[in-house]
């Protein structure tokens, strides 16, 4: 495994520190995508024929993959989407539309992204369940204790991401659910910054959802993964409904197929699910431990080095994810991005699709620094000797 060869995006002239967007894809994700292209291209679960079959039992693999992969109980617990915003868009709709009332309780934060602070908003206005937010450490971390405040027997789910986009702070996940299961309290888990950097084992933190998305993990875009336990996806009202999910329907009724094809209506992004098991395989070959590990010394070095810019103010030092804020005091984060962009470095500027969070701390305008596996010292030298030439960036913001 060469990790500089593997991905054909590391030979373009550019730094690329927006891996909390999406991340480079290696060639074997590209050849299996371009594999069904010019291979086997049919529907799934359509076709009487051999490359129709073909499909099936690619897609079947991947199942197989995602489901070792978060060491999920049954394959059929593992649901094909179109990213993480719409698992949990069908985590709260289908299912807790249907089993919360007025009046019942569910605990986020205010640091959550917007795909898992909306459709709660939305479920408030339509149903008038009550949303509570639980209070962030001084560093702007979850705790457990946190978490334990908000409790009262009104309290029906907790739904929380597993590590932030923004603060990156990492969330006891394990201790916040077995405390919740002794209420009868569902949690959902926001995967979609957790499990690409880190080992996720949905047995051993017994959550009931888990949400997350195959681009963010090198793999190909419009591709999301619905976990659930099996006994409440049977009980989960698919979202949308048409072809691919029905036995049998007529004036009188409609017959769902079994899970998971119930959940998964109409022709999935079937280039995107089968390339996405070379996406499992290449992270298991690299193991999940060692891209942590990686992570961690990357940033430690990042946040090392920028201490020695003191007019580069650092808002989340302490958190241990693979995220860094940044700003430069009398800047706005889009002219310190823009002014990276003309050094050929990527990053991500703004409020980063969490917009009630300054509503509890100072985190309105910062320029996200996001680390994966690929990324090298070199690169963060790179980034550092560009953050280093203040007159050029002010005279640049100027302009």
């Amino acid at each position: 495994m060469n990790i500089e060869k593997d991905f054909v995006m590391k030979k373009k002239n550019i730094i690329y520190f927006d891996n909390a967007a999406t991340t480079f894809k290696p060639i074997k994700v590209i050849n299996k995508e371009l594999e069904y292209l010019t291979e086997y291209t049919a529907n799934s679960h359509r076709g009487d024929y051999n490359i129709s079959f073909k499909v099936d039992d690619e897609i079947d693999n991947t199942r197989d993959l995602v489901a070792k992969f978060i060491n999920a109980a049954h394959k059929d617990e593992i649901i094909f989407t179109s990213n993480t915003t719409e698992s949990l868009n069908m985590i709260i709709n289908g299912f807790f539309g249907y089993y919360l009332n007025e009046g019942d309780e569910v605990i986020i934060t205010k640091s959550e992204h917007a795909s898992n602070i909306m459709p709660w908003l939305m479920l408030k206005f339509q149903k008038g369940i009550v949303i509570k937010y639980a209070s962030l450490n001084e560093n702007n971390e979850l705790t457990l204790e946190s978490i334990k405040k908000e409790i009262t027997k009104k309290t029906k789910v907790i739904s929380i991401a597993e590590i932030t986009n923004v603060i990156g702070d990492k969330r006891p996940i394990k201790e916040i659910t077995s405390l919740a299961h002794k209420y009868g309290i569902y949690v959902v888990v926001d995967g979609a910054q957790s499990v690409p950097h880190k080992k996720v084992d949905v047995k051993d933190t017994d959550i009931d959802f888990l949400a997350f998305s195959a681009h963010k993990m090198c793999g190909p875009t419009g591709v999301g993964i619905l976990y659930g336990k099996k006994e409440l996806l049977v009980k989960m009202v698919p979202i949308k409904f048409g072809g691919g999910m029905n036995e049998t329907y007529n004036d009188e009724s409609i017959e769902l197929l079994p899970l998971p094809y119930r959940l998964e209506a109409g022709t999935p992004n079937i280039s995107g699910i089968i390339a996405f098991s070379e996406s499992i395989k290449y992270l298991d070959e690299l193991g999940m431990d060692n891209i942590e590990r990686t992570e961690s010394y990357l940033r430690r070095y990042l946040i090392r080095e920028l201490k020695k810019i003191p007019y580069i103010k650092i808002y989340n030092e302490n958190s241990t994810s693979s995220t860094v804020l940044i700003n430069i005091e009398g800047l706005t984060s889009g002219d310190l991005g823009l002014y990276l962009n003309t050094q050929n470095i990527c990053v991500r500027s703004g409020r980063h699709c969490v917009k009630m969070l300054s509503e509890e701390s100072s985190f309105t305008d910062t320029v996200r620094i996001s680390l994966y596996f690929y990324n090298t010292y070199e690169e963060i030298d790179v980034l550092i000797q560009a953050l280093s030439k203040l007159e050029e960036i002010e005279k640049f913001a100027k302009n």
